[in-house]
C-alpha cells in the first residue's frame, strides 16, 4: 500500500489508535565503520569498464539508459554474476517475489564466491521478511541491515505505522534512494525498486520506469553516497531487529503479512531456511538482440566484452542519511538542486514525474519560464486510472488547471493506451501501465535521472538521490524515450473554449482525436473518497 494512503489511514484511526500499546525501538548496536572496496585493476568488470571509457574523452563519465525492465535486470545480473570484489545495493523496497527472491539468490551464489555484498533496505515495507534476510546475512561474505526501522516487526506497513505513532514525525521518513555499485567499476541509478512490477514482471500492473548504467568516476561518488547510508546509525542489521510480532491487531486491511519467523540461531539451519525462501524466485534472462535504442541487447554487451557508453560530465546530487531526523539539512536537498536546475532552463524543460504536486510557488515559477522567458515546459505524468498514488494524484489536479494556464503542456499516461499501443513497452496482457519514471531533460544538454518525485514528499521528508548528466545525446534519448511515451500512450490536456474545464485528447497512430470532456478512468467511489479524506492530509505528507 502506499506511505499516502498509510499517512492518511493513520490519521483517520488516530483516535482508535491512541490506546494502543506502542513498541520501542532497541537502541542502534555499535558497528564499524566500513568504506566501499576500490576496484581491482585486474577484474573482470574494471577491465568491461575501462574499455568502454577508453572509446570516451578523456574525463568523462559514461552512461547508458537503461529503459525496458528486460535491460534493467539484465544488467543488475550481469553484474551480479561478473563481480569478483564487493556489491552494494540500497533501495527503498525489496519485495519478497519472483525477482526479489531471484536477485537474492543471485546475491547469496556471489557471496559464496567470495564477493562482499551489503544489502540496505529502508524497513517499512522489510516486516515480515527478517528470517530470509537473516539467510542471506548468515554468509560471512553477507550483510544486510534495515534503515530507519519500525519498532513492530509484524503485519501490514499500516499496522506497523500504527504502532509506532508516538515516534510518527521519524518513522513517516523514509530512504527512498535506489543504488547498485559491483567491484566498484559500474553503477546502476535510478527509479527502480526491487519487485516484479518494475521489471514488467506483475500480472496487474506494470511501470514504465529509467535507470542508468554508469561507470567512470562517478561510480566512486556514488560509492560513497552509499557509504553515508551504510554506516548512519539509523541503519540496523537485520539480526539486530527484534522478531517477535508486535503490529497493533485489527487496524489496516485484511492482506496481512504472516507474522515474523525469527532466524534459525545455526548457519546450518539459516542456509536451509534461506534456500526455501528464495526456491520460488525466477531469473529470466531473455534478451533481444537489440534495445530500444539500437545497441546490442545489454546481455550481448556483457558477453562481447563491449559496453555501450556514452559520455559525459556528472554530479552527483543525494540527501544526507540525517534527513530522516527532520534536522536542518547541511547543505541544498535534492528537491532543492532539481527545482533550480529546471529554474535555469533557457529554452526546453522536459519532465517525466509519476507524482507531480507544485504547490502555488512552483505554478508560478512555471508561468515565469513559459511566459517571461519563453521555455517550453512539457510535463509527463500519470492519469488518474495509472497512479498508483490517488492522494498524490488529486493533489496534483488541484494545480494542473492553473499549470495549462501557465502555458505548461501536460500529457498523462494512459493505463490501457500505454499498455495497448506496445509501442513502449510490454506490459503484459490484462495488465495496467503506470509511469514510475524520475526524469528531466533541460535545454535538450542536461539530463536528471534519480529517486526523487516533484512532490512534497520527497522534497521534505525521503532521502532522495540523482545524477545531473550534461551530455546532449542522452538528453535526447530521453526525448525520445518520452515521445514515445506519449505517442499514442497518453492524453494531451488541454483547456476547454470557456478556460474553465480540462478536455483530454487520446490521438491514435492514425492522427485521429477521441476527445473527453470528463477526466478517463474515473473512479466515482475513489474520488468520493478522496474528497472526504484529503482535509485530514496536509499536502507537505503528499
Amino acid at each position: 500500500m502506499p506511505l499516502r494512503w498509510l499517512t492518511c489511514r493513520l490519521s483517520l484511526a488516530a483516535v482508535v489508535l491512541a490506546a494502543a500499546g506502542c513498541s520501542s525501538l532497541p537502541p542502534a548496536p555499535q558497528q564499524p565503520h566500513e568504506a566501499a572496496l576500490a576496484p581491482a585493476a585486474d577484474a573482470p568488470l574494471a577491465r568491461l569498464a575501462g574499455a568502454a571509457l577508453a572509446e570516451l574523452p578523456p574525463g568523462e563519465s559514461g552512461f547508458q539508459l537503461l529503459f525496458t525492465g528486460e535491460a534493467a535486470f539484465n544488467a543488475r545480473i550481469a553484474l551480479v554474476r561478473r563481480a569478483t570484489g564487493s556489491i552494494d545495493l540500497q533501495v527503498y523496497q525489496f519485495a519478497a517475489d519472483a525477482t526479489g527472491l531471484g536477485l537474492l539468490r543471485e546475491l547469496h551464489d556471489a557471496a559464496a564466491r567470495g564477493v562482499r555484498v551489503r544489502l540496505l533496505i529502508d524497513d517499512l515495507h522489510a516486516g515480515g521478511q527478517e528470517a530470509m534476510l537473516a539467510g542471506l546475512a548468515a554468509h560471512p561474505n553477507a550483510q544486510v541491515r534495515l534503515f530507519n526501522p519500525l519498532p513492530a516487526r509484524a503485519g501490514t506497513p499500516l499496522q506497523r505505522l500504527a504502532a509506532s505513532l508516538h515516534d510518527f514525525g521519524r518513522v513517516n521518513r523514509r530512504m527512498h534512494n535506489k543504488l547498485f555499485v559491483a567491484d566498484g567499476s559500474f553503477a546502476v541509478f535510478g527509479g527502480r525498486n526491487v519487485a516484479d512490477c518494475y521489471f514488467m514482471n506483475d500480472p496487474q500492473a506494470n511501470f514504465l520506469d529509467l535507470d542508468v548504467l554508469a561507470a567512470g568516476a562517478v561510480v566512486a561518488e556514488l560509492a560513497a553516497v552509499f557509504d553515508r547510508f551504510w554506516n548512519s546509525a539509523l541503519a540496523y542489521p537485520v539480526d539486530a531487529l527484534p522478531a517477535a510480532p508486535a503490529a497493533v491487531a485489527g487496524v489496516g486491511p485484511s492482506e496481512a503479512l504472516p507474522a515474523p519467523v525469527p532466524p534459525p540461531d545455526d548457519a546450518a539451519s539459516r542456509a536451509a531456511a534461506f534456500d526455501t525462501a528464495v526456491r520460488s524466485g525466477t531469473v529470466r534472462l531473455g534478451d533481444r538482440s537489440h534495445d530500444w535504442f539500437g545497441r546490442p541487447g545489454i546481455l550481448r554487451q556483457f558477453a562481447a566484452g563491449r559496453i555501450v557508453l556514452d559520455g559525459g560530465s556528472a554530479q552527483v546530487w543525494a540527501d544526507a542519511p540525517e534527513k530522516v531526523r527532520g534536522g536542518a539539512a547541511a547543505g541544498p536537498t535534492v528537491a532543492a538542486r532539481t527545482l533550480a536546475l529546471l529554474a535555469g532552463a533557457q529554452h526546453t524543460a522536459l519532465i517525466l514525474s509519476p507524482y507531480f504536486i507544485p504547490g502555488a510557488d512552483g505554478v508560478q515559477a512555471m508561468r515565469r519560464l513559459v511566459q517571461e522567458r519563453g521555455v517550453t515546459v512539457t510535463l509527463l505524468t500519470n492519469s488518474f486510472g495509472a497512479t498508483d498514488e490517488p492522494l498524490a494524484y488529486a493533489g496534483y489536479g488541484r494545480y494542473r488547471l492553473a499549470l495549462l494556464r501557465a502555458g505548461v503542456r501536460i500529457q498523462e499516461l494512459s493505463p490501457t493506451l500505454a499498455r495497448d499501443s506496445g509501442r513502449i513497452a510490454y506490459f503484459g496482457d490484462n495488465t495496467i501501465g503506470r509511469l514510475h519514471t524520475k526524469a528531466m531533460a533541460i535545454d535538450r544538454r542536461r539530463l536528471f535521472v534519480g529517486s526523487l518525485n516533484l512532490d512534497p514528499r520527497s522534497a521534505f521528508s525521503n532521502t532522495e538521490m540523482g545524477v545531473v548528466i550534461d551530455s546532449p545525446k542522452l538528453a535526447q534519448q530521453l526525448a525520445g524515450v518520452y515521445r514515445h511515451a506519449a505517442a499514442g500512450g497518453a492524453f494531451t490536456l488541454r483547456l476547454a473554449d470557456d478556460g474553465t474545464r480540462i478536455e483530454w485528447v487520446a490521438t491514435d497512430w492514425q492522427g485521429h482525436e477521441t476527445v473527453h470532456a470528463d477526466e478517463p478512468h474515473d473512479d466515482a467511489w475513489l474520488r468520493l473518497k478522496l474528497r472526504l479524506l484529503q482535509p485530514w492530509v496536509p499536502e507537505d505528507l503528499l
